[in-house]
C-alpha cells in the first residue's frame, strides 16, 4: 500500500509545488523588472543564483540549511541560557526543545514535515526558472500597446495589471510548459530528500525479499517496478502535453502573435 500511496505523493507535491513555485517566479520576475534597484538587484540575482546552481547540489545543501535554520531559532527562543556552542565540529547540536520535529512526534509528523521542507525546496529552485521567463515574458508584450494604454491616461500599475499581465501568458506557456515537465521529472529527487516516493518504493519493493519482510517474497523485480514508474511518467507528461497544447490554442485565439495569426488563417 506504501508504494500506492506514494503515487499520491508526487501528484500531491506537485499540485502544491507548481502554483507555489509560479507565485514565487511572478514575484521574481515583478522584482527583477522593478525600477527601485535593491529591489531589481534582489529579483536579478535570485533567478541567477538559483538557476546557476545544480539542482541537485541546491536540493541536498538547502535542506539542511533551512532544517538548521529553523531549529536555530526555535533554540534562541526555547532554550536562551544553553550554556554550549551549538555547532560543534562537524556536528550541529540543539536543545532537545527545539528539535524539529520532537524526537517523540509520530512518525506521520516527521513525513510530513519532510515533505513540506521538500516541497518549498522544490518552489524555490523552479521559481527561480518560472521567474526568468515570466521576465522574459513581460518584456515582449508590444510596447506599442503599452504607449497606447498610457495614452488612454493608465498610470504604470494600471498598465502592468490590465495590459501586461493578460497577454504576457501567450509568451509565456510555452517556457512553462517546459518547466513543468522538468518538474516532473524532477519528483524521483523526493528520495533524496528523504521522503517515500515511488522511487523508493519500487527500490525497496523490487529487490529481493525474506519471508519474514514481507508474505510474498519474490527475486529481484526492480527492472519491472521501474518500468511501471517509466509508464506512469511518460503517460503523465503526455497527457499534460495535451493539456497544454489545449491551453496554449485558447490563449492565443484572437491575439496578435504568430500563433493567433496561424490560427486566424486556419479559420479564414
Amino acid at each position: 500500500m506504501g508504494f500506492y500511496w506514494s503515487f499520491l505523493t508526487v501528484l500531491t507535491l506537485l499540485a502544491i509545488t507548481a502554483p507555489l513555485a509560479l507565485s514565487f517566479g511572478f514575484g521574481g520576475a515583478m522584482a527583477a523588472r522593478s525600477k527601485i534597484a535593491p529591489l531589481s538587484w534582489f529579483g536579478k540575482g535570485y533567478i541567477a543564483i538559483v538557476r546557476g546552481v545544480p539542482d541537485i547540489a541546491f536540493f541536498l545543501f538547502f535542506v539542511i540549511a533551512l532544517d538548521q535554520g529553523i531549529e536555530y531559532l526555535r533554540h534562541q527562543i526555547k532554550c536562551p541560557d544553553w550554556p554550549d556552542a551549538i555547532r560543534q565540529g562537524n556536528d550541529f547540536i540543539v536543545c532537545t526543545a527545539a528539535k524539529m520535529p520532537l524526537g517523540n512526534a509520530p512518525q506521520w509528523v516527521h513525513e510530513t514535515y519532510g515533505f513540506f521542507i521538500a516541497v518549498f525546496t522544490f518552489a524555490i529552485v523552479f521559481g527561480a526558472f518560472a521567474a526568468n521567463v515570466l521576465f522574459g515574458a513581460m518584456k515582449a508584450v508590444p510596447k506599442p500597446q503599452i504607449e497606447t494604454a498610457h495614452a488612454y491616461g493608465m498610470n504604470t500599475r494600471q498598465t502592468f495589471w490590465r495590459i501586461v499581465v493578460p497577454q504576457m501568458w501567450v509568451y509565456a506557456l510555452p517556457g512553462l510548459g517546459n518547466l513543468w515537465m522538468v518538474l516532473i521529472k524532477a519528483t524521483p529527487l523526493l528520495f533524496l530528500l528523504g521522503v517515500e516516493d515511488i522511487v523508493y518504493w519500487a527500490r525497496e519493493l523490487g529487490a529481493t525479499k525474506t519471508p519474514q519482510f514481507t508474505s510474498y517474497p519474490h527475486g529481484d523485480w526492480r527492472m519491472w517496478y521501474f518500468l511501471a514508474l517509466l509508464v506512469f511518467y511518460l503517460a503523465f507528461t503526455r497527457v499534460s502535453e495535451i493539456v497544454l497544447d489545449r491551453t496554449m490554442r485558447r490563449l492565443t485565439r484572437g491575439q496578435a502573435t504568430a500563433g493567433g495569426e496561424a490560427q486566424r488563417k486556419v479559420a479564414g
